[in-house]
């Protein structure tokens, strides 16, 4: 018998060369075409951040080089001088106003926040400029007040990070000149009601690894608190930025292949700002952004969110998007600019209005000046007119140029109802032309006049209470829908082909929407005129397809023709023809009032339906053709 030590050794080189093998594998692009997942740098450790740190404040998007230039710009350039009287005068509207209470809406304290991070962004951007002591004596007085809270709700946990980073900008900026004994109370604050409890294992901290916004803009006030409180516990100050390199690709992964933002236009406003302040505070407290604004198709989802504005001002306002962009220029696409250089993504002419007629800024414009001071003109690259995107809400977009008379704008999608703030909403369009948007989607809600009711608003299973919504349904966008039946859930529409040039088009893959409804659906978009939109439905159907429902949201108003409808509208008008089924007449559903109380009431809402029976697609195929033509 052959000792059991030589056993060991034989079983320990074996597994050995097993290991070696596997890696070898994985690793050798010569074996396959697995392409690594991208990561950010991280050599973030204790040792890095007493080596690496810059040792003097500030250092959260501004330093002492940084902040240099920056008076430099509002001396000599118009759009940083005019921007930095819009803050001036925020801040000294600020000073007029009580001091925050510890106030929650529902479950959140959020609003609470949020005007916390607007105030310091104003009030300690003007300190720096200015150092007047009336403006500190004011951020003293806040930085009291929310750190005296109980808590910042860590149950919900965005309003931890933006509390937490408006703190952070408070201490970085005004620090050195506030009361020892406000220091002392506020890093204690960001460690124990900040920074610790996004340790709490019992729940809360899904964010951390998450996919969403949350991973954001939460890891964005952990990163801002810990690099405050660097000095007094160097440990957890490394452990929390080590954990926010390694948890942000989740969330950065989301806007590939293309750029598209999952979650819609203003969301895209949320997540990104943060992982834009992200990145800038990267930089000015360590010289780099640890390859933040090099992560594949982070820097292509400026043009997503360009495209995503329509002539009219509306944008597409897909998932839990807003209707309208504001008026004021967008400082988180102005950050895009000054990483390229490209004209497109900086909004000079808003952000010359009048300072005193911008309004309230919005709450991280303070730190916002910082990039737009470094915007440097170096190039003019063109939106593209017909553009589209993968991903897990798939987009495509036709867009007319500037001179075009007709303001040409087609949006169209795919997804699915499970991605995040996602509806059912695959195969919806809208349509504008000549100014009038005629085709709509009925956006969002509320979340806090919805959630006070005990309404579940956020479950994404097939038969959860979030589909009762005609926000969220299929029955409220202009889509198909069979055997009036929901769209499955999870069920993702892809973008099967498309094409650019003169007269662009698209075909969305809808086969998995209709799992049990249909045996495969297709919709085609195609811009066929300088102001007409064509859809064609290519469908197959089962048994069990007793009636397909092709459907238009609009609140123009509509008269019935031969073989269609005239849509009128802002002194406009729109031809719907029915190209396939001219001898079904359209059906008008009015929707204002909405179906139920806590649906969006929107006046003048209607649903044009095409109702087409099973039996009329002779053989189990047929092809539904419709198109929209402005007169």
């Amino acid at each position: 018998m052959k000792p059991i030590f030589s056993l060991s050794i034989f079983f320990s080189i074996t597994l050995a060369s097993v290991l070696f093998l596997s890696t070898a594998f994985i690793s050798s692009p010569s074996l396959n075409n697995i392409t690594p997942e991208p990561k950010l740098e991280n050599p973030i450790s204790v040792q890095y951040l007493k080596e690496k740190l810059r040792k003097k404040s500030p250092r959260l998007v501004l330093n002492a080089d940084i902040e240099k230039e920056l008076k430099k710009k509002i001396e000599s350039d118009p759009v940083i001088k005019n921007m930095y009287q819009a803050i001036r005068l925020n801040a000294q509207g600020i000073t007029k106003l009580p001091l925050l209470e510890r106030i929650v809406e529902g479950r959140r304290l959020l609003a609470v926040s949020r005007e916390m991070l607007y105030r310091i962004n104003m009030l300690g951007m003007n300190y720096r400029m200015e150092k007047d002591p009336a403006i500190l004596k004011r951020i003293n007085e806040e930085v009291l007040a929310v750190c005296n809270f109980s808590d910042w709700n860590p149950s919900h946990y965005l309003d931890v990070a933006e509390m937490s980073l408006a703190i952070a900008f408070a201490l970085d900026w005004a620090g050195e000149d506030l009361p020892k004994t406000t220091v002392a109370l506020a890093k204690t604050a960001l460690i124990e009601k900040g920074i610790k409890p996004s340790y709490n294992k019992a729940g809360n901290t899904g964010w951390v690894n998450g996919t969403n916004n949350w991973n954001q803009v939460c890891h964005g006030g952990m990163i801002a608190a810990a690099i405050v409180i660097a000095e007094q516990d160097p440990e957890l100050a490394a452990q929390t930025i080590h954990r926010a390199l390694e948890g942000m690709p989740h969330a950065l992964d989301e806007y590939g292949p293309d750029g598209v933002y999952p979650e819609g236009a203003t969301y895209w406003g949320y997540g990104t700002s943060f992982s834009v302040v992200t990145a800038a505070m990267f930089e000015s407290a360590f010289g780099t952004d640890f390859g933040l604004s090099k992560y594949p198709a982070f820097i292509e989802s400026a043009t997503y969110k360009v495209l995503n504005v329509a002539p009219s001002g509306w944008y597409y306002n897909f998932a839990d998007c807003g209707d309208k962009r504001g008026e004021n220029g967008d400082v988180t696409l102005a950050w895009f600019a000054a990483k390229t250089g490209n004209k497109v993504f900086f909004e000079k002419e808003r952000f010359l209005r009048p300072a005193e007629k911008m309004g309230k800024l919005g709450r991280l414009e303070g730190a916002g000046l910082v990039w737009l001071s470094q915007y440097k003109e170096a190039q003019d690259i063109k939106v593209p007119e017909a553009w589209s995107g993968k991903g897990s809400n798939p987009i495509v977009i036709f867009k007319s140029g500037p001179a075009d008379p007709h303001q040409y704008y087609f949006g169209g999608k795919g997804g699915r109802g499970t991605v995040n703030h996602g509806n059912m909403d695959g195969g919806s369009f809208v349509f504008e032309v000549n100014g009038v948007r005629w085709v709509i989607d009925p956006g969002n809600q509320e979340y806090h006049e919805l959630e006070k009711t005990g309404f579940d608003l956020w479950g994404r299973c097939q038969t959860c209470q979030r589909w009762k919504l005609l926000t969220t349904n299929n029955y409220g966008h202009s889509t198909l829908t069979v055997n009036d039946s929901l769209h499955i859930t999870d069920g993702l529409a892809t973008i099967a082909d498309f094409k650019a040039g003169s007269k662009p088009e698209a075909t969305i893959e809808m086969t998995p929407t209709f799992a049990g409804q249909l045996k495969s659906a297709r919709r085609r978009f195609v811009k066929d005129g300088p102001q007409s939109l064509l859809i064609e439905d290519q469908i197959e159907t089962i048994p069990a397809t007793k009636m397909v429902t092709w459907q238009l949201m609009t609140t123009a108003d509509v008269e019935l023709t031969k073989g269609g409808a005239l849509l009128s509208q802002d002194g406009k008008k729109l031809k719907l023809e029915n190209l396939s089924h001219p001898e079904i007449s359209v059906s008008v559903i009015s929707l204002y009032p909405a179906p139920l109380e806590l649906d969006r009431q929107i006046p003048g809402l209607k649903r044009l339906e095409l109702r087409i029976p099973g039996y009329l697609f002779k053989g189990g195929k047929g092809k539904i053709g419709v198109r929209l033509v402005g007169e």
